[in-house]
C-alpha cells in the first residue's frame, strides 16, 4: 500500500505563503473589475468591498417651489419625492439643519420656524404643508441620512468605448508595442548566442555593459536620447517623433534585459548539442536558427510577455518620443485624457484600465505554457 502523504509543518507553511501571495496578486485586479461595474455615486464615496452591501451617505435636498402649491380646505401643501426617482434609497434620519441630520425618524413631523410643518416618509416622500399661502421662490431644504442599495452598471465602460479617439488609440497602441516587441528580441537573440557560444575579445566586458545598463534609470536617458533623435531628425529632414523613434526607443531600453535573460538561457544548454553540430559542419547561424532558437523558445516567450505589458502599458516614453495627434495617441494618453483638466472623471479609470489589460491578458494566457517552461526549466540533457 503506498503511504499517504500527510501534511508536514513545512508544507502546510508553503502552501499558505503560496496562497498568501496568490491573495495579494489578484485582490487588486478583482477590486478593479468590481470598481468598474459600480455607480458612479456609489464608487466616489465607498470602496469596492462594499458593493454587496448598503452604503449610507448624507444628502442635503430642496423642497418644491410655491407655484407646485396644492390648496384643499384652506391648507396650502407641497409634495414630491427628494430623490427624484432614484429607486430604492431609503431614508433613516433627517432634520431641518445640516448638523442634525439625526433630528427626526422617517414619518415625523417637524414645524418650521415659520410654522409650517413638514412630514418626510422613509421612501423621500415629503409634505409640506401651512394655513399661510407659499410665496417663496425656492424651496426651503432638509438634510437627510439616506441608505442606498448596491447597484451595478455598464455605464462606465459605455462611456470610455463610446468616447472620441478610443479605437483610433487601440490601433496607435498596437502599432507601437508589436515592433517595440519583436525588434529587441530578435536583436537579443543574436547577441545572446555571441556572448554564449562565441568567443572573441571583450566578450566578458562587453555582458559586464549590459549588466551595467540594467541599473540605468529610465529617466535619466530619456532627454539626452530625445536630443539625439532631434539632431539626427534634423539632419535628415525627418520628424523626430514618429513610429521608427519609439520603435527605437524602446528597443533600447528593453535590449539589456532581453540580452541578459537570453544569454543566461542559452548558455546553460549543452555544449555537446553544439560541439555534434560543428563537428557535422554546421556554421553559427545554422546553430542559432536550427538548435538555439527551438530550444530557447520558452526564454523568448517569457521576454516577449515582459516587453508587451510594459510597452503596452507605458505612457512616459509614449508622451516623451510619440507625443500627441489623432495618429499617435496610445490608449493609456487617451484614457488620460478622458479624466478632463481637473481630473473630474476619475471614476471611469476603473473601467478604462480592465479595458486596456484585455489585450496583455489575452497576450499572457496564449503564451503562458512557454512562460512556464521557461521559469521551470532546469536543465536539457545531451547523450
Amino acid at each position: 500500500m503506498k503511504k499517504l502523504n500527510r501534511l508536514t509543518p513545512g508544507k502546510t507553511l508553503k502552501h499558505l505563503v503560496v496562497i498568501f501571495f496568490v491573495v495579494i496578486w489578484t485582490l487588486p485586479t478583482l477590486g478593479l473589475l468590481v470598481s468598474s461595474l459600480r455607480d458612479k455615486d456609489q464608487l466616489a464615496f465607498s470602496g469596492w468591498w462594499t458593493a454587496l452591501t448598503a452604503t449610507e451617505r448624507n444628502e442635503a435636498f430642496r423642497m418644491g417651489r410655491a407655484n407646485e402649491q396644492v390648496t384643499s380646505a384652506g391648507l396650502n401643501t407641497i409634495s414630491g419625492n427628494i430623490f427624484e426617482g432614484k429607486s430604492g434609497r431609503t431614508v433613516i434620519t433627517w432634520g431641518t439643519n445640516s448638523k442634525k441630520l439625526d433630528q427626526y425618524q422617517p414619518g415625523d413631523t417637524a414645524t418650521m420656524k415659520d410654522g409650517s410643518r413638514v412630514t418626510l416618509d422613509a421612501n423621500g416622500d415629503y409634505r409640506w404643508e401651512s394655513y399661510e399661502t407659499f410665496t417663496h421662490s425656492r424651496g426651503k431644504r432638509i438634510f437627510a441620512v439616506a441608505e442606498i442599495p448596491p447597484r451595478f452598471t455598464l455605464e462606465n465602460y459605455k462611456e470610455v468605448l463610446s468616447a472620441e479617439g478610443i479605437g483610433q488609440s487601440f490601433v496607435n497602441s498596437f502599432a507601437v508595442t508589436l515592433p517595440a516587441t519583436f525588434i529587441p528580441i530578435l536583436i537579443a537573440a543574436f547577441a545572446a548566442y555571441a556572448l554564449a557560444w562565441m568567443d572573441f575579445k571583450g566578450r566578458n566586458l562587453t555582458i559586464a555593459i549590459v549588466v551595467g545598463l540594467l541599473v540605468v534609470p529610465l529617466q535619466m536617458s530619456l532627454i539626452p536620447v530625445l536630443k539625439t533623435y532631434n539632431l539626427i531628425g534634423g539632419y535628415f529632414d525627418v520628424p523626430a517623433k514618429s513610429y521608427p523613434g519609439i520603435w527605437l526607443a524602446h528597443t533600447g531600453f528593453g535590449l539589456p534585459l532581453a540580452v541578459y535573460l537570453l544569454r543566461n538561457y542559452m548558455v546553460g544548454l549543452p555544449k555537446e548539442i553544439m560541439e555534434s553540430a560543428r563537428m557535422d559542419g554546421a556554421t553559427h547561424f545554422q546553430i542559432f536558427r536550427t538548435i538555439i532558437l527551438p530550444l530557447s523558445l520558452p526564454a523568448l516567450a517569457s521576454f516577449a510577455i515582459f516587453q508587451f505589458l510594459w510597452v503596452w502599458n507605458d505612457l512616459l516614453v509614449a508622451m516623451v518620443y510619440l507625443g500627441q495627434g489623432e495618429d499617435k495617441t496610445v490608449l493609456t494618453a487617451q484614457l488620460r485624457e478622458l479624466l478632463g483638466s481637473r481630473g473630474d472623471n476619475w471614476e471611469i479609470l476603473t473601467s478604462g484600465a480592465f479595458i486596456s489589460i484585455v489585450v496583455p491578458l489575452i497576450v499572457f494566457i496564449s503564451l503562458q505554457r512557454y512562460f512556464v517552461r521557461g521559469l521551470l526549466a532546469g536543465s536539457v540533457k545531451g547523450g
